[in-house]
């Protein structure tokens, strides 16, 4: 027996009780805490902005009538859960196709942000499905400058203090995504010179091509996934397996059978799992401490899917 004082008072307790009693408080102190941690990263989170209206002042678009003004390029985001912690964590940027808007995307890009990523989707400003006169596909030379301009402003973001994307964002963990003209406008800005942004350290491309016909490659730069219909008709398979020559290893080609240009991105079901599933181990070997095993995993037992890897 020993005796501990309550309130001026010797009460005698057992020692292993005594140990029942802190372990106790302390337990009801720690989840206290944790449960106050959890609680403030779910407001915080709750309370982060979805839509950024950001402005390229540098740079201008003509607008039908002729006027000229400062290039906008609105910006989507996802975040990953406030389970997750408060950051920072590692960024993809994505680039959707001609006439369309990242939410056609929208269930991919909520995997990827589910899975720990913060998704920043930019509105091409005129290659929208609502730009204004109609989508205007000469325009996608200038739309890897729109990429490298949302991974500026959300790094600037993340290091003010004053902003509340404070501290979400990893400065060394950036990759580029794109469908289409989207994931021409992704393969320009990881790998070809006049448009490479050297912050860039991986890139999905799905369904892509290269943005400049006689353009110089940056070869040894980020590892690559590249993502292909075989039944595509508006990006031919072709195109693809000349970017996956093209570039250096680490490399890998994710061939759907049968699958069509739009389908395999947006829609439910088998494909798009596959997609999900090898571009978020993808992601988390290349930003992340995935494994190159998980990447193989991630199409095991799916027929319609083949991995050609060189990493």
């Amino acid at each position: 027996m020993r005796t501990t004082q309550v309130a001026g008072t010797l009460w005698p307790v057992p020692g292993i009780a005594i140990r029942a009693l802190v372990l106790g408080a302390f337990l009801v102190t720690v989840t206290a805490v944790t449960g106050s941690s959890h609680a403030g990263a779910v407001r915080r989170r709750a309370q982060l902005p979805h839509v950024l209206k950001l402005v390229d002042d540098s740079r201008r678009i003509r607008l039908p009538g002729g006027r000229k003004v400062p290039r906008p390029v609105t910006t989507y985001l996802w975040y990953p859960p406030a389970r997750d912690g408060a950051g920072p964590f590692p960024l993809v940027v994505f680039g959707h196709g001609y006439a369309t808007t990242p939410l056609l995307y929208r269930r991919l890009l909520r995997a990827w942000a589910k899975a720990g990523y913060v998704v920043a989707a930019p509105l091409f400003p005129l290659g929208n499905a609502h730009a204004p006169g109609g989508p205007d596909e000469s325009d996608l030379v200038n739309q890897p400058g729109d990429m490298s301009f949302v991974i500026t402003q959300l790094l600037a973001a993340s290091a003010s203090e004053t902003d509340p994307l404070h501290g979400l964002v990893d400065p060394a963990r950036i990759a580029v995504a794109g469908q289409s003209d989207g994931a021409m406008t992704a393969f320009a800005t990881a790998y070809e010179r006049p448009w490479r942004d050297r912050r860039v350290d991986a890139a999905v491309i799905l369904s892509g091509a290269k943005l400049g016909r006689h353009v110089p490659l940056a070869r040894h730069a980020a590892p690559l996934l590249a993502v292909q219909g075989t039944a595509d008709e508006v990006n031919e398979p072709k195109y693809t397996r000349r970017l996956f020559r093209a570039v250096a290893r680490p490399k890998f080609l994710l061939l759907l059978r049968h699958a069509g240009h739009l389908g395999p991105y947006t829609v439910p079901g088998a494909r798009l799992a596959a997609v999900e599933r090898v571009s978020i181990a993808f992601l988390d070997r290349y930003l992340g401490h995935g494994s190159l095993r998980a990447i193989r995993r991630a199409v095991a037992g799916v027929r319609t899917a083949e991995l050609t890897s060189d990493p």
